[in-house]
């Protein structure tokens, strides 16, 4: 995401997969594939997973740039949605930054680039309904933006409530938020049974200001980890951070060249963590969004240190092959499982900030139709106004040598000669110290889910 307040969004990166090829129960030769580079679906141990639940049935609103449906990964997976970015040429099916495109991808990406060769999302059996915010960046002042992103927002969290989404993705993110606009927005959506997903920022070590929405009681905060398992060095931490899911060297579907992106961020995590709870919501239809919460909290891999959360990886990273097999009792339906929600009621009538955790209508729009490691051992979220770290467009076949564009916040495009070469984390504002590697992804706890007790 970016960390200039003039930029009222910030996006991230996103992975396809091939849904055809899952239903069939076809599984393509992935040592010569993209897919074999998707190490956080090996993690997550994705195909176990994919043969309880695809996400079918769930839609997921994905609030960013746009999402491009003619993408070989993506088609047939994306909805028409709303265009709030009259000023942008196209409409909601038209990325103006192509980071929206690689958040759905992440998670309902298909796979069906180069004949199933392509990036697989981790829920590739759901469907996206995109709605686009406006591009400021560098054509408003910072007070402009702030305003334009935190109304923009708000239109889009209760579109996104009235018209079938179960699961808003927010990569997106400013440190100059928190309306009351906003809050109401959220309250509306989480009364409507929606589930918000948001990333914490990729500037831990630019000042680690709160993003909003991520800090907005109601929405659940997302960082990120890497490969082994750490909290990343970008993810922000604090009292937002809820979860944490993988958030670095994310391959996955994107416009333009080969169709395939590898980027880093708390935006990525944040999707991650959205196409969990749809695996989730839709092998358990008619739990509600609270008890889904629930189920992601209590079977996450908690801290370390054996602590319930810390500000680093928030209760911990998600698994929802334990949810899906194990989940235990959800718990009440019609109680938010998450303490900020009723502790900023309480304390004021203008909740528009997330407090402490440590202890402890709509546009009118036609219905949507389908369209032809680093501390304790957590993670977090990224998109661009706090998710999205780095891109990188594949411009040549995978097993080959690879020329790649990269992007980073603030910076254009530049050439690179290695393939998936590592992009830096767009700039974030939670900065953590090198953490030990967290055990989240390795086999089930003996404990029963929602111990709460750390992983095995």
């Amino acid at each position: 995401m970016r960390s200039s307040t003039a930029a009222a969004i910030r996006r991230g990166v996103a992975v396809s997969s091939a849904t055809a090829l899952l239903l069939v129960g076809a599984r393509p030769a992935y040592a010569d594939t993209v897919r074999s580079d998707q190490w956080y679906l090996d993690a997550m141990q994705a195909e176990q997973m994919w043969e309880l639940s695809t996400g079918k049935n769930i839609t997921v609103a994905v609030i960013d740039s746009g999402v491009d449906a003619s993408i070989p990964d993506l088609q047939g997976r994306v909805l028409k949605g709303l265009d709030l970015a009259k000023d942008s040429p196209g409409d909601e099916q038209t990325d103006y930054d192509n980071h929206g495109t690689g958040m759905a991808s992440i998670i309902a990406g298909t796979g069906n680039v180069a004949s199933g060769g392509g990036s697989f999302g981790l829920a590739p059996g759901s469907k996206i309904l995109p709605i686009r915010l406006r591009d400021n960046t560098n054509k408003v002042n910072g007070a402009t933006g702030n305003k334009y992103f935190n109304d923009d927002l708000s239109v889009a969290i209760r579109f996104a409530a009235d018209h079938g989404a179960k699961i808003i993705n927010a990569s997106v993110g400013d440190s100059i938020g928190g309306s009351q606009k906003l809050a109401d927005s959220v309250k509306y959506a989480l009364d409507k049974g929606v589930l918000i997903f948001a990333a914490v920022g990729n500037t831990a070590d630019e000042g680690n200001l709160i993003e909003y929405p991520a800090g907005t009681p109601g929405v659940v905060g997302v960082g990120a980890i890497g490969k082994n398992l750490h909290k990343s060095d970008f993810s922000q931490y604090g009292a937002q951070v809820d979860l944490s899911a993988p958030g670095v060297d994310m391959v996955h579907g994107c416009s333009g060249g080969t169709r395939l992106c590898k980027t880093s961020g708390t935006s990525d995590a944040t999707a991650v963590v959205s196409a969990s709870a749809a695996l989730i919501w839709s092998k358990y239809p008619d739990w509600t969004n609270n008890q889904v919460l629930r189920a992601l909290l209590k079977t996450a891999g908690a801290p370390t240190s054996g602590a319930k959360r810390n500000d680093y990886v928030g209760y911990g990273i998600v698994r929802p092959r334990i949810a899906l097999k194990a989940p235990g009792d959800p718990g009440p339906p019609d109680v938010y499982p998450l303490p900020d929600l009723a502790a900023s009621e309480r304390s004021s009538p203008s909740p528009s900030v997330k407090p402490s955790k440590a202890t402890g209508g709509s546009a009118d729009v036609n219905k949507p139709t389908a369209a032809p490691p680093a501390s304790d051992g957590s993670s977090n979220t990224g998109l661009w106004i706090g998710l999205g770290i780095g891109t990188v467009a594949l411009t040549g076949v995978v097993a080959a040598a690879l020329s790649i564009r990269s992007r980073r916040r603030k910076s254009g495009s530049a050439a690179a000669p290695s393939a998936y070469p590592h992009q830096p984390p767009r700039t974030n504002p939670y900065q953590q110290s090198q953490q030990p590697t967290h055990p989240a992804y390795g086999p089930p706890p003996t404990a029963p889910p929602g111990s709460n007790s750390p992983c095995a």
